[in-house]
């Protein structure tokens, strides 16, 4: 299960071989406050794998090894956590000062895996992944250009990487995974921290 509407996430699991159901967490991410990026991307991303384990616990299917994954991405630019922009005027802002410029981005990966016994916690296993982003030194026209697609409005940092924002990144230092909103190195070990070799969940 996938506690994440992003569709890059599930996109990037299915190029991997694993075909993911999502469901909602229905966590507010404003509700959390911390100021350490690392920190808060990875509270949101347990609190969505939680919610979601908590509710399939409480439904009427089975639950015994039911596995699901809650990710969180934040960017860390110029000592602020950045998550999506609230409207296109901050999206445009965000990116007149991004330009030339780099950040981090930080992405939470929680893993929790259901038991049989429904009033049990389960296994669980989480961390942090993160990429130094570099980008271009595009102009206003760009932004506002680049704005008007709607996709940095949905984003963390507003901007991408797989879309229409890849021209304006100039390189990724560290798992390109970690700035689409998933780390699949990082998911391999989380999971052979649970004993689940991540081949057992490729698609037959």
């Amino acid at each position: 299960m996938l506690a994440s509407a992003s569709p890059a996430r599930r996109r990037s699991l299915s190029a991997a071989g694993i075909d993911a159901e999502v469901v909602l967490s229905g966590v507010d991410e404003s509700s959390v406050d911390a100021a350490r990026p690392e920190t808060l991307c990875a509270v949101l991303a347990r609190l969505k794998a939680q919610a979601v384990a908590d509710r399939l616990r409480h439904g009427p299917g089975p639950t015994e090894g039911v596995l699901v994954l809650g990710c969180d991405s934040v960017l860390a630019f110029e000592g602020e956590a950045l998550g999506k922009p609230v409207d296109a005027a901050e999206a445009v802002a965000r990116w007149r000062r991004m330009r030339g410029r780099d950040g981090v981005l930080h992405t939470g990966h929680a893993l929790v895996e259901l038991s049989s016994d429904r009033f049990g916690s389960g296994r669980t296993a989480e961390a942090v992944a993160e990429s130094r982003v570099y980008f271009a030194q595009v102009s206003d026209e760009e932004i506002d250009a680049y704005v008007a697609t709607g996709e940095p409005l949905a984003v963390a940092g507003a901007f991408t990487i797989d879309g229409f924002g890849s021209p304006f990144v100039e390189r990724v230092d560290g798992d390109p995974g970690t700035v689409v909103g998933l780390s699949l190195p990082l998911l391999r070990r989380l999971l052979a921290e649970l004993d689940i070799p991540i081949t057992a969940l490729w698609r037959r």
